[in-house]
């Protein structure tokens, strides 16, 4: 599903990223996690690779975690499981009670955080990074998709256990990119 919905390879690096560098590669996945099949099979991936933690809580950084928490609680619900869904804002909420995170969590409660995609781990070290400064204590980071540029590898200078579910290499194989 994610080759199909989700990750495009060229000869040329014709893709801009964020970071403003031009790739062959471009993962959106979006289309896969916000598609029913595609929501459901994310969740149980995520639940399996978080399943033995002990943790209360699974969350990252706004807009791209979000569809894997919420599938993830689900999931772990249908499993029983009890790991709750938090967000992590991108602008801190300047109204109400101010805070970083939304979702049943508090301070020194275990929590992954996830991402769906990681190129260089910024938006993964970012939530870690707000997380922490809310008093969670982060044990593990899990990524849908390992683009394979170094994400991992900044994300471990933040925390040891970092995971991917699946890797660049693995989508290319899979695709007949190879």
């Amino acid at each position: 599903m994610l080759l199909k919905k989700s990750f495009k390879c060229e000869d040329k690096p014709i893709f801009k990223l964020v970071s403003g560098r031009m790739s062959r590669f471009y993962v959106n996945c979006k289309p896969t996690i916000l598609h029913h099949r595609g929501m459901f099979l994310a969740g149980h991936l995520m639940y399996n690779a978080i399943a033995d933690t002990g943790v209360k809580a699974v969350g990252g950084l706004t807009f791209g975690a979000d569809p894997i928490s919420v599938a993830t609680a689900f999931a772990s619900e249908l499993r029983g499981g009890a790991i709750n869904a938090f967000s992590i804002r991108k602008e801190l909420k300047d109204h109400g009670i101010v805070n970083w995170i939304e979702g049943d969590v508090s301070p020194g409660d275990r929590v992954v955080i996830i991402d769906d995609v990681s190129t260089t781990g910024g938006s993964a070290i970012k939530a870690i990074e707000r997380a922490r400064k809310s008093g969670l204590a982060i044990i593990k980071a899990v990524i849908l998709v390992d683009r394979q540029e170094g994400g991992l590898e900044n994300i471990r200078k933040h925390i040891d256990d970092v995971t991917a579910i699946i890797t660049r290499d693995e989508l290319m194989e899979a695709g007949g990119f190879a």
